[in-house]
């Protein structure tokens, strides 16, 4: 995959943007981190996550001027974090050592700094810290002289002097009462020195100076010039972002690198973090005791406590599948781009990219709109072109798939005594093996209602292959849909599943499609004599179904037409959830596929009603009454009787190929000419208990029947004298089938059954 594709999906993600307070502070203290520290007593941490950014923070500590508390998002919500009497408890109630600064190896270029106001003393902090000799020269006759005079009351002398002992401690040359013009002249500083940095101007000045907002670099070559200069003495923490920024250009001018690059996150910037307000209290702050300039520890803790921690999550928040993996998706695209590259070992974000319902909710969630499922799709297609996804995800629905357009289930026929359709009824695979009774029953009211003849096509749409990244195999599908549209004369296809409507509206455009809902909603409902329905019922949108406002619609009007009060779920519409199959997750990923069910199901006790298939079997399995849209239609749901058991695999299959006989003879009247193999003959005896098994393990009757056929045939099976069994396997495609059993009668009883993806040597073909 293109790798500048791969990073426009890691670059939407604003996770990792820092909140206001961090992106507003001239020198990014990690606010968040600092106050999360406080809110849990973690007092000496916090001071230490102050240090990181703050080069004197017994200094800064007490007379920071604070911009980071107006950019407070709590702000919008109350009352902003009093980060300023934050900042001050840390560093007046935390006594702690200051570990000692060891300087990076020496270097032979030589920096002076004209001034010892806290610009000043910034850049020789940072310049020495990476090995710079540094001399600093101060016109006065003391460090800090002006903050001192400031600040009299907020710092006593001890505070400064204990933080400016750091300048003796990284090697810093200090010269007093030595005034640039005076006692040195500017012309022999820049020549004996191979970079200056000016807080003051010289007394002899060089000029008017010109001053690059960006980088401090002056007209003249190696002067940098800021602080006072360029702010003036209104800002303390603006003058320490100054030094900085000089010192950094300072190292880049030395080391003969860019001034400019990469610089747009220095000093204050706007940050994309997104965060929430949805459900936040709005809180005052917290009041400080009296006859006190800073909290007490109990009091910061409260106040630190009222921090919103501000990060996005949107989509976490909303997805299972994004919480599942405990992280978020600018990780998320990291690891898929890594499985992408590797040649060699294990693709361990297979699982990651398989799990994802493709759904796209994660989408409407994000603020930047990430659609962390297109990525999960087109890793999915680069994985199996290069051999590196295992076929055992997507075995079953791809060989499922494969049968709904075998010769057994496949059916294309123009409606009885016409040449021509103006219309193409395109029930799904999934209606017609959980509800056959259905298609036919749409089929007579299509076929009542629509004028010009209604033609019927069973198959698949070819989802499964798509979803599972088979391209080549999507492809050759839809182009046999394709072929046989044209064959009928590219009639409006008539949709009854919003998962077949998504793949023609993308991958068939120049079909005229029309939804059945929409179709029912237009010609009317059918009247059924003894309908039974129930009162209140919770709608489930298909994720299919998200961005079809005109369905969804069509959907309620339905229902409100039957007599039914409806319930919204609290995430519908374009928010709607997944049911756990989308994107194959059922198949990839079980246990993370119940839980994102589970989850659904829970949101209202309500029968639920969905109009996809799958959905509501789904739902059903996990014990939840739900109805497909149609039993309200045809009155089938009633509230009253036991719910609905779920259709089984097996079941699944044996429902398209009699719902394809059924009409070959009712409809068309045909004569149908059964097609059995060897195996289909051998009768099976199977308790409830072995047939849950069977569904959890995505074994079919005709898996067993081949396994028993085998066996039977070839001799190849052991018997186990404890048990009294025979054991048997099979492996008819890439998956390997065995069976427990023993003859009963002029079937077979199974005990037990199951599979694995390992291939036995010298086992069967």
């Amino acid at each position: 995959m293109d790798h500048k594709l791969i990073m426009s999906f890691e670059e939407k993600c604003i996770q990792e943007q820092p909140p206001a307070c961090n992106a507003t502070c001239p020198v990014h203290v990690d606010v968040r981190g600092m106050v999360a520290a406080i809110a849990a007593e973690r007092f000496t941490e916090a001071f230490n996550i102050y240090c990181k950014s703050v080069p004197f923070p017994g200094i800064i500590g007490r007379i920071c001027d604070h911009p980071c508390q107006s950019a407070c998002k709590r702000g919008e919500a109350g009352d902003a974090i009093a980060i300023a009497a934050l900042e001050k408890a840390v560093v007046q109630q935390v006594e702690v050592a200051r570990p000692k600064l060891t300087p990076a190896s020496p270097k032979s270029q030589r920096v002076a700094v004209v001034g010892g106001g806290l610009s000043g003393l910034t850049a020789a902090h940072d310049l020495a810290k990476k090995g710079y000799q540094v001399t600093l020269l101060e016109t006065g006759s003391q460090l800090a002289g002006r903050i001192r005079e400031r600040f009299s009351t907020e710092l006593p002398e001890q505070v400064i002097n204990d933080d400016l002992a750091v300048i003796e401690q990284l090697g810093i040359t200090v010269q007093l009462n030595t005034g640039v013009g005076k006692d040195i002249s500017f012309t022999s500083l820049c020549e004996d020195y191979d970079a200056v940095y000016l807080t003051a101007l010289p007394g002899q000045q060089p000029g008017e100076l010109t001053i690059d907002p960006l980088t401090l670099a002056t007209e003249i070559k190696g002067v940098f010039a800021g602080g006072s200069l360029r702010l003036g003495n209104t800002s303390p923490i603006g003058s320490v972002a100054d030094g900085r920024k000089a010192a950094i250009s300072i190292d880049r001018y030395l080391q003969g690198v860019s001034l400019t690059a990469a610089r747009e996150q220095e000093g204050p910037f706007q940050t994309r973090l997104f965060t929430s307000l949805v459900g936040v209290e709005p809180l005052p702050v917290v009041p400080m005791g009296q006859d006190r300039s800073f909290y007490s520890k109990e009091e910061a803790k409260r106040e630190a406590a009222r921090c919103l921690q501000c990060q996005c999550l949107e989509c976490v928040k909303v997805c299972p599948y994004l919480e599942h993996f405990k992280g978020y998706p600018k990780k998320y695209v990291r690891q898929i781009n890594h499985n992408l590259k590797m040649i060699k070992g294990r693709h361990e974000a297979n699982i990651l990219i398989n799990s994802c319902s493709l759904c796209g909710l994660c989408q409407e969630a994000c603020p930047e709109g990430l659609h962390l499922g297109e990525l999960c799709g087109m890793a999915r297609q680069e994985m199996v072109k290069k051999g590196k996804m295992p076929p055992s995800a997507h075995d079953f629905p791809l060989r499922d798939m494969a049968f709904s357009n075998g010769p057994s289930c496949t059916l294309t026929r123009h409606q009885p005594g016409h040449t021509v359709s103006n219309y193409l009824f395109f029930p799904g695979c999934q209606l017609s093996a959980t509800a056959p009774e259905h298609v036919v029953r749409v089929y007579d009211y299509l076929t009542e209602k629509l004028p010009g003849g209604v033609g019927l096509m069973l198959r698949c749409c070819g989802a499964p292959a798509e979803w599972s990244g088979r391209r080549e195999l999507f492809m050759a599908e839809l182009q046999q849909i394709k072929d046989q549209w044209e064959e009928m004369g590219k009639p409006c296809l008539v949709l009854a599943c919003s998962t077949c409507q998504q793949i023609f509206q993308q991958y068939l455009p120049e079909a005229k499609l029309v939804s059945l809902w929409e179709l029912y909603d237009l010609h009317g409902l059918p009247q059924v004599a003894a309908a039974k329905r129930p009162t209140l019922v919770a709608v489930h949108d298909a994720c299919t179904a998200r961005h079809r406002g005109e369905v969804q619609e069509k959907v309620r009007k339905i229902l409100l037409a039957l007599g039914c009060r409806l319930e919204e779920l609290p995430t519908s519409g374009n928010k709607t959830e997944c049911c756990g199959y989308g994107g194959l997750m059922q198949y990839a990923n079980r246990p993370l596929a119940d839980e994102v069910a589970k989850r659904r199901i829970k949101q209202s006790p309500a029968d639920y009603v969905a109009y996809c298939a799958i959905c509501q079997e789904n739902f059903t399995a996990k014990g939840k009454r739900t109805y497909h849209l149609l039993d309200l239609i045809y009155g089938e749901a009633d509230p009253t009787t036991p719910a609905k058991r779920r259709v089984g695999y097996s079941q699944r299959r044996e429902n398209r190929v009699k719902l394809k006989n059924k009409l070959l003879k009712e409809v068309w009247r045909e004569k149908i000419v059964p097609q059995e193999n060897d195996y289909t003959a051998i009768k099976l005896l199977i308790s409830p208990s072995v047939q849950e098994l069977m569904e959890e393990r995505l074994i079919l009757v005709e898996d067993i029947q081949k396994v028993i056929a085998y066996a039977e045939r070839t001799g190849k099976k052991l018997f186990n004298h404890d048990s009294g069994h025979y054991l048997a396997y099979h492996r008819p495609v890439s998956v390997t089938y065995w069976v427990e059993y023993l003859p009963e009668g002029d079937g077979y009883r199974i005990f037990n059954t199951y599979s694995h993806r390992m291939e036995i040597p010298g086992g069967d073909e």
